[in-house]
């Protein structure tokens, strides 16, 4: 099939998956990107000279890239240095107590009942059981599923598998359920955070995210040289498959022919800028357009885009209405700061977690007011700590602070003054809690909603697409396919949903729908064919 053309739109992980499976199926792909490097939200950025990861931190289900490299004849070992974590996290509260969480489970159980009690152990154990079962329940149905729905789910669990099906809890909420195995509400606090993994609320998601739980516990790794590093690998392996990677262009267009896709129409930036802004000229063709021919063309980003139609009349129509999300339902964004900063009077590890004192509050003012959080719970990533290396460090420090924002950037974005009070109270926080960041302003890289609304157009600022509210909200994220013929999707905002392997399964999807497709063109056009005498020819 080396004469098919497939375009994939956007170098994040969904995409770069696609594009080197098609490539590996000998396909002919071209990958086009907005930025000038691969990684979508896995990005990164330089501060004081020091380079360092601006998004995801954690890497996770490992399997689903071992699958990938195993199925194109390579081995993920060889590429990615990767280092198992022992402790998962340092989370800490208030009033100066902290809590480590450790891949291995008796050694979480035991730092819970240290901190909690003898019953809350207990109800960890068996938190962690119940997880599993919701996991072990979802992988290969959903997880690995093209687009399922709950019919599909009972049908492919089978009578058999109903009783584990009943046990998801797939009413219920992921708050309500904890407290069935929790008293402690610093505990409640510490496993609903599994819900903002995907941009939402404990206090709305379902409690089928507790399989987030089991997840860590299947292993979390440290990829050296930090996580951009897993979207840098996976564009070297596409290029050195025959994938020509175009940055820096803009797809401005979806262009469709007869029913079904035929290409994209790209432009410069700058014709970009005065396209998403509303400024380009209705039926004035740029001086830098460009019109690329496809056969298929797999779309890596958030489906808002498609819907609002920012890729053109076509694209807008290739959801069903009832499958985008409005702004009302996005998820959550982000206010970050990466600093190379001096850390001191606080015991880091990798992953920290600052709890605020008000939970319900301050997802009331992320989802209910859609307001920057007055008491902010802050996620620190400590980029050059490992398992071995806590204290004591002399020089300066690559860290990510990061609080949850409400995915205004495009409607209602936070004001100055606002985004400076929400960082005072951060870093007062941290201090409250005995860490103490000093840095110059020029060590100091902020990212606000506006940020991420100018990077992914259409969300908000939304990392997440959707919020995972309520318990149908798995099923309305679109799957591979659109009603388009020969555009598919990937991405985050698309089925199985966010996160970086999430992402990476959507990309698999996607190439596989792609290939299904294309099989199917070419076979229908051989069809044996019915002639004079009553013979056939194929």
């Amino acid at each position: 099939m080396q004469s098919t053309h497939v375009v994939v739109v956007g170098a994040g992980i969904g995409g770069l998956v696609a594009a080197l499976e098609l490539a590996a199926r000998g396909l002919r792909v071209t990958l086009l990107e907005r930025a000038a490097a691969p990684g979508g939200k896995m990005r990164q950025v330089v501060v004081g000279g020091h380079a360092m990861d601006a998004g995801p931190t954690v890497f996770t289900m490992r399997w689903v890239l071992d699958e990938l490299f195993d199925d194109i004849g390579e081995s993920l070992d060889r590429h990615l240095a990767l280092e198992p974590v022992t402790t998962l996290a340092r989370h800490a509260w208030r009033d100066g107590t902290t809590l480590d969480l450790f891949a291995d489970v008796q050694a979480s159980a035991s730092a819970i009942g240290d901190f909690a009690g003898a019953k809350d152990a207990r109800g960890y154990l068996a938190f962690c059981r119940r997880a599993r079962d919701v996991y072990s329940a979802l992988e290969q149905p959903f997880l690995r599923g093209s687009r399922p729905n709950p019919l599909s789910l009972l049908v492919r669990a089978g009578w058999r598998g109903l009783p584990q099906m009943a046990r998801i809890s797939p009413f219920a909420t992921l708050w309500s359920t904890l407290g069935d195995h929790f008293t402690d509400p610093r505990l409640r606090q510490l496993f609903g955070r599994y819900a903002t993994y995907c941009g939402s609320s404990p206090f709305s998601a379902p409690a089928t995210l507790m399989l987030v739980s089991h997840v860590e516990q299947a292993g979390v790794w440290r990829v050296q040289g930090g996580m951009h590093r897993v979207a840098a690998c996976l564009a070297e392996l596409a290029v050195k498959r025959g994938v020509r990677i175009r940055y820096d262009v803009h797809v401005d267009e979806l262009l469709a022919r007869d029913g079904r896709v035929a290409g994209v129409r790209v432009v410069g930036l700058s014709d970009a800028g005065a396209h998403l802004t509303g400024r380009r000229s209705a039926g004035r063709e740029s001086a830098s357009a460009e019109h690329i021919a496809a056969d298929a063309v797999v779309f890596n980003g958030d489906v808002a885009a498609l819907r609002t139609g920012l890729l053109g009349p076509v694209a807008r129509r290739a959801l069903p209405r009832h499958r985008w999300v409005p702004g009302g339902r996005r998820s959550l964004s982000a206010l970050t700061w990466n600093l190379l900063a001096d850390a001191e009077g606080f015991d880091l590890h990798h992953h920290n977690v600052f709890f605020s004192d008000d939970y319900a509050r301050e997802f009331d003012d992320l989802f209910r007011h859609a307001r920057l959080p007055a008491r902010p719970t802050v996620y620190v990533c400590a980029q050059d700590l490992d398992d071995s290396a806590q204290n004591g460090r002399s020089t300066a420090q690559r860290l990510l602070c990061l609080v949850n924002a409400p995915a205004g950037g495009d409607v209602r974005a936070p004001t100055l003054q606002e985004i400076a009070e929400c960082e005072r109270q951060t870093f007062q926080h941290l201090a409250h809690c005995g860490l103490r960041l000093r840095y110059p302003a020029e060590h100091c890289q902020r990212t606000t909603p506006t940020h991420f609304e100018k990077m992914f157009p259409a969300t908000g600022g939304a990392l997440y697409g959707q919020a995972s509210h309520g318990w149908a909200a798995s099923f309305t994220r679109p799957g591979s396919r659109t009603r388009l013929r020969g555009l598919y999707l990937a991405g985050g905002s698309t089925h199985p949903g966010p996160g970086v392997p999430m992402a990476a399964l959507s990309g698999r999807l996607a190439a596989a729908s792609v290939l299904q497709d294309l099989s199917s063109a070419s076979t229908a056009r051989f069809q044996p064919a019915v002639m004079p005498g009553g013979t056939s020819t194929r």
